[in-house]
């Protein structure tokens, strides 16, 4: 891989928008992490990742706590997104992407960017065109300790197979925001889902397209800061819309 690149922050949207009409991809790894008031975690975060990539981009969601300052003091592009939700947060990632493999990751301190390499290796085998990192395989300590976390599995485990039957698959995982795609393939499929139904909705659509994909271990950690913001009672009716609309 080569040697990682420092990117200069974005700080205006005329200059997003040169970076979204940019057809030409370097070859090479973006990761984008979305965050919103994730100060106290995202610094190490940064600087683990800008060592195993070559450009490393923050969708910040409006943060109040500093986030945007550590972002950028290390050196870090930051865009800011649209307010909407993940999803939005994912597709200004990917558009401001400058190289042609992009990994994204969550901010809390829940992916260890150790496995960033295990994620991009078989893109860059040619083998497979989006890699998802699987808690089925490598384990997860968010899934676990309490009813909403049990129902948010046993959810995720139905629909998981119901995609696996229905394109002759055998993934282990397929909403893990923990992942690796070929940021031309990203782009492409139109991704419209806000929240985070988007990681679902790239599975699917990817599978439907006829693009490649795997699954390798990785292990989800507690996030270090904070309690999620996902309330299984807001989300469920969405997951389960979005599932069978990309179904078909």
């Amino acid at each position: 891989m080569s040697i990682p690149i420092l990117a200069t922050p974005v700080q205006d949207q005329h200059h997003l928008q040169h970076i979204q009409a940019c057809d030409t991809l370097l070859d090479g790894v973006t990761v984008v992490i979305p965050a919103r008031n994730e100060a106290r975690s995202i610094g190490p975060l940064i600087a683990r990742a800008q060592r195993l990539s070559d450009e490393v981009i923050v969708v910040d969601g409006h943060s109040s706590d500093g986030t945007v300052a550590i972002a950028r003091d290390l050196g870090a592009s930051v865009v800011m997104d649209n307010g909407k939700g993940k999803g939005d947060a994912i597709r200004v990632g990917m558009n401001a992407a400058r190289y042609s493999i992009t990994v994204f990751m969550d901010a809390d301190g829940s992916h260890d960017p150790s496995d960033i390499p295990r994620l991009v290796q078989p893109i860059r085998q040619a083998e497979y065109d989006l890699v998802i990192g699987s808690r089925g395989r490598g384990g997860s300590d968010e899934l676990h300790g309490d009813v909403e976390k049990l129902l948010r599995m046993i959810g995720s485990d139905l629909i998981l197979i119901a995609i696996n039957l229905r394109w002759k698959q055998s993934l282990t995982d397929s909403q893990n925001g923990f992942r690796a795609i070929r940021t031309e393939v990203a782009r492409s499929l139109k991704l419209k889902e806000d929240i985070t139904t988007i990681e679902q909705e790239m599975t699917m659509k990817c599978l439907k397209r006829g693009h490649r994909v795997c699954d390798v271990p990785t292990h989800e950690y507690e996030r270090q800061f904070g309690e999620s913001t996902i309330k299984l009672h807001k989300v469920a009716l969405r997951y389960v819309y979005s599932f069978l609309i990309n179904l078909l």
